[in-house]
Formats: structure tokens, C-alpha cells, sequence
């Protein structure tokens, strides 16, 4: 030991140092290897414990998985099972209805043989019954030819002479017959109409309070005083040559103090004319080029005017999709009027009243109400049309695409054409009934009275009348006939003929009543 020290001291300390070098590494990789096969082995050991922990977990997954998939498989079984059962349920409700139903087929059937049966059986008899009443029908036969032989040779006509006055009889009879049904008939249809129309009329006339609106074929235009008489008549009656030709309406000018009149039958060039002369009044300067402006002005805004008055009461009443063409001329009804009375609230009017009637009887009120709004359209240029106001209501209805029943109602309000619907019956009596209500029309004296004798008149024309009296203001004709000639049963009948020949004769707002009067009278002296 102590030489090799003395040997490591003699050596170079390079030798040394590298000696000691490799001595370190040495030890260094001893150490190292020692280290890396510990780490080895723990290595070994824990991926074994992870593996077998791995291994015993994967058998407890296992044993759930099958566990759950049997569970499922239970539940699965037992859905189906419950269904099973519900379906054998109702097959078995299946076969015992089955059961039932053909029993009771079995049953009807059994029931229809008996059935067959009694029909073969009541059919036999019916032909036996046949049989013996053609017998007896013969026998008969040849007992009434016996008796008309023995008749006639008693009596000392022919055959043909008593069936003749036999004839004459029974139609007689029947007629009488038939008048008393007819009377008794007509006087429950007639109980039970008026009934039921006095309810719609009075429920009609009850919901609809219109307002009156009167017109007439002048206007007065006031004058702020009467030194303006002058400027209207110009120098040599320019100005008011100009106006009249500009409005086509008639200007008077007369002793009325501090007004002025306008004539026409064309109540919207009526209207033109006072709005032009009441803006050439206000602003002074009256010569024929101011009075051609004014008058075109007043044109167009009136027009407008109408426009608005169209749209408001095709609003009011609920008709949408009006051609714009239809709504004009509703404007223009607005300056037109019939016996006093304004067309367009006319027509509103009957609107209303044929709403209120339909939804009572069950129709289509927008329908009703539409063709009561559009019957008095042809108005508004029938002074410009040749024809009825009703024949040019259609046609233009029809132009502008309204619907056909609408159209036929337009056409059928005076009876132009026969009525078919209900609707077209509504517009007939709603027209009357605006028309008739009292304070609704004027009527000249004249046209009154004629029609009071012309109404006597087709009365007395019949025979059998004796005197004939036309009352409340031509709504009831009271008939005095001839009790010698005229029967109770044929009275009815009178009045019919009557009624029918007013109808086709004369032309009347609302209705007339007409009441046959048949009196007998006995008279004895008591001496």
C-alpha cells in the first residue's frame, strides 16, 4: 500500500489527474447502472400492478355491461309482453262484438224472411182483393149503364145531355168548393205573411232612422245687395249670357230682393252654377273669362265632392271593391232627386232597410245591402241615357263588374224584369217602403188624384162592382159588388182580378189593399 502510494506520488500530476478521471467515470457508471436497474425494476413492477388493476376493472365493466343489458333486455320483454296483452284484449273485444253483430244479422235476416214471407202472403191477398173489386167494378159498371139507360128513358134526354148537365154541376160545385178552400187557404197565408211582414217591416223601420233630405229643381242665391243684379247681367247681358252657357242652367233674375234664381233640370250643373256664382259674387270681378275659370274650378272640385260622397257611403254601408266608376256616379246621386226626394239618401236608405230585412230572413246582408246601395245608380245619367233608370242601373252594374245576382237585382226593382231571388224581392220592398213612408216624396196634386180615378176606374170595369171608393190616400180600394151577382166565393175571386189588373196598369209606391164588400139584405113590412 505504501508503495503504490509512493508510486502515485512519483507520477506526473497529469497521470494523476487523468487517473483520477477515469477512476471517477468508472465509479460514475457503476453507480448509473446500479440506478437504471432499480428504476427497471420498480418500472416492472408498477406497469404489472397497473395491468392486473387494468384486468380487474375491466371485468367489473364487464359485469355491468351484461348486467344493464340484461336489465334492458327485461324491460324490452316486459313493453312487449304488456302490449301482447293489450292486443289480445282487444281482439278478444273484436271477436265478441263479431259475435254480437251476427247474431244480430242473424236475427234481421230471420226477421226478413218472416217479413218476405207475410209480403207473399198480403201479396196474394191483394190480388184476390183486385180480383174481386174488378168483379164488383164490372157488376157496377153494368148497374149504372142500366140506370143511365132507365134515365134517359124516363127522363127523355140522351146520355150525352145528362153527362153534360152532370158536368156542369160538378164543375160548378167544384169551383164553389174550391173558392171556399182558396178563401181559407188565402186567409192563413195571408194572417201569417202580414204577420211575419209587419215584424220585418216594423223591426226594419225601427232600426233605420234616416234622415229626410228634400230638393227641388231651383236654387236661391242671396245677393249682398241688389245693385249686384247688375254686374251679373253685364254690359248688354254678357256676363250673364256667359254663365248660362258655361253652366248650362237658366239664371232669373226678377223683383225677388237681394237673391237671384237658377233653373235646370240637371241638378249637378244646378250645383255648379250657384257655387260659381257664389265665389264670382265673393271675389268681385265678374266678366266672361273670370266666369269660365270660376265654372271649371267649381267642376273639378265638385267632382272631387262626388268622389268623397261615393267612397263615404260605399264606407258607410260596407261595400268593398266598388269600381271607381260606380263610386262617381253614387257621388253624383248626391245632387239628384226623385219627387223631392234625395236619390242618394235614398239609396242609403234601402241599403239599410235591405240589411236589416236579410239578416232577418237569413240572406246574405253584405248582398242585400250592396244591390239596395247600386238599385238607383241608373239615375244618375239616365237623363242622358235613353231607357229606365233600372235597365241602365244594370247595364252599368254590369259594365263595371258587379256580381249577376247583384246585377238582377238592379234590374228587377220595378219590375223591368220578373224577380227570381230573394235578394231582388228585398230591393222591391225596401225601395217601397223609403219611397211610401210618409214625408219621404212630393206629389203634385194633379198625379194624386188621377191615379185615386184611375184606380176606381179598373174597379168599376169588372162586373158585378157597384160603387168603388179609392181611400187613404190610394193605399186601400173599398169594392161595393152586387150581392145578386156576385157570390161570397167568387168576392175572392173579384178581388184577385182586381189586384192583378191594378198591377199591370197602373205604376204605385208600396201596396194597395183591395177589400171586396158584398152585403144582403132582407126587407119584409109589417102591416
Amino acid at each position: 500500500m505504501d508503495s503504490f502510494i509512493r508510486f502515485l506520488i512519483n507520477l506526473d500530476p497529469y497521470i494523476i489527474i487523468s487517473l483520477g478521471v477515469l477512476a471517477g467515470a468508472f465509479v460514475g457508471f457503476l453507480l448509473r447502472k446500479q440506478f437504471v436497474e432499480g428504476n427497471e425494476k420498480n418500472v416492472r413492477i408498477q406497469s404489472k400492478q397497473i395491468v392486473e388493476t387494468a384486468i380487474v376493472e375491466a371485468e367489473q365493466l364487464k359485469k355491468e355491461a351484461l348486467l344493464q343489458s340484461k336489465e334492458a333486455a327485461y324491460q324490452v320483454k316486459k313493453a312487449l309482453e304488456e302490449e301482447l296483452k293489450i292486443e289480445r284484449d282487444e281482439l278478444k273485444d273484436e271477436r265478441i262484438q263479431h259475435k254480437k253483430k251476427r247474431e244480430g244479422l242473424k236475427r234481421e235476416w230471420e226477421s226478413f224472411d218472416r217479413r218476405r214471407l207475410e209480403l207473399n202472403s198480403d201479396e196474394k191477398r191483394l190480388r184476390q182483393v183486385e180480383k174481386d173489386w174488378l168483379e164488383k167494378n164490372k157488376e157496377v159498371d153494368n148497374l149504372i149503364g142500366k140506370q143511365r139507360y132507365e134515365l134517359s128513358r124516363v127522363a127523355g134526354i140522351s146520355q150525352e145531355e145528362a153527362k153534360k148537365m152532370l158536368m156542369n154541376s160538378l164543375e160548378s160545385e167544384a169551383r164553389m168548393d174550391a173558392a171556399k178552400r182558396l178563401v181559407k187557404i188565402e186567409n192563413e197565408m195571408k194572417l201569417e205573411a202580414d204577420r211575419k211582414g209587419k215584424n220585418i217591416l216594423a223591426l226594419a223601420i225601427s232600426r233605420y232612422a234616416g234622415d229626410y233630405v228634400a230638393d227641388r229643381t231651383v236654387s236661391v242665391v242671396p245677393l249682398p245687395s241688389d245693385e249686384m243684379k247688375g254686374r251679373i247681367i253685364g254690359r248688354e247681358g254678357r256676363n250673364i249670357r256667359a254663365i248660362e252657357a258655361a253652366t248650362g242652367i237658366d239664371i232669373i233674375i226678377d223683383d225677388t230682393p237681394e237673391a237671384v234664381i237658377l233653373s235646370g233640370f240637371n241638378p249637378v250643373r244646378r250645383e255648379v252654377a250657384r257655387l260659381s256664382l257664389l265665389q264670382l259674387i265673393h271675389d268681385g270681378r265678374i266678366h266672361p273669362g273670370r266666369i269660365e275659370e270660376i265654372v271649371e274650378k267649381v267642376t273639378r272640385e265638385l267632382e272631387g265632392t262626388m268622389r268623397e260622397a261615393g267612397e263615404r257611403v260605399t264606407f258607410d254601408v260596407g261595400a268593398h271593391g266598388v269600381h271607381v266608376e260606380l263610386m262617381d256616379l253614387l257621388g253624383r246621386l248626391k245632387y239628384r232627386t226623385s219627387y223631392g226626394q234625395n236619390v242618394l239618401q235614398h239609396s242609403l236608405e234601402v241599403s239599410f232597410l235591405c240589411g236589416i230585412m236579410a239578416s232577418e230572413l237569413g240572406v246574405d246582408v253584405k248582398v242585400a245591402k250592396r244591390a239596395g246601395l247600386l238599385h238607383d245608380i241608373g239615375k244618375a245619367v239616365d237623363h242622358e241615357v235613353e231607357g229606365s233608370h233600372a235597365i241602365i242601373g244594370r247595364d252599368l252594374a254590369k259594365k263595371y263588374g258587379e256580381s249577376e245576382e247583384i246585377v238582377y237585382a238592379i234590374g228587377a226593382h220595378h219590375e223591368d224584369q220578373p224577380p227570381q231571388s230573394v235578394i231582388d224581392v228585398l230591393v222591391q220592398a225596401a225601395d217601397a217602403l223609403s219611397g211610401a213612408r210618409p214625408g219621404a216624396r212630393k206629389e203634385m196634386l194633379q198625379s194624386y188624384v188621377k191615379r185615386l180615378e184611375d184606380l176606381e176606374a179598373i174597379a168599376n170595369e169588372h162586373d158585378g162592382v157597384e160603387k168603388s171608393y179609392a181611400i187613404q190616400a190610394g193605399r186601400d180600394l173599398r169594392i161595393i159588388v152586387d150581392s145578386s151577382k156576385v157570390r161570397d166565393e167568387q168576392a175572392t175571386l173579384l178581388s184577385q182580378d182586381i189586384a192583378r189588373s191594378i198591377e199591370d196598369k197602373l205604376t204605385y209606391p208600396g201596396q194597395i189593399r183591395v177589400t171586396v164588400i158584398r152585403e144582403t139584405r132582407a126587407v119584409e113590412y109589417a102591416k
